[in-house]
């Protein structure tokens, strides 16, 4: 249960990052912030269904 807690908040660490790079890039490369930024949100949505996926799987035990 602990390493599905810990990968739930590494999405959350490599949202940030995603995020951050497209920040530094965004005046520069246009295009790959693009791409770092669908990272972001690709990220943000894994987090929250794997949260949601933890909640069932305790649920259900």
């Amino acid at each position: 249960m602990k390493i599905l807690k810990f990968f739930q908040y590494a999405y959350i660490i490599f949202a940030a990052l995603f995020f951050w790079d497209a920040i530094t890039k965004w005046s520069t490369d246009r295009n790959r912030a693009y791409i770092s930024l669908l990272f972001t949100a690709l990220a943000i949505f894994m987090f929250f269904f794997r949260k949601r996926f933890r909640k069932k799987f305790e649920n259900r035990n």
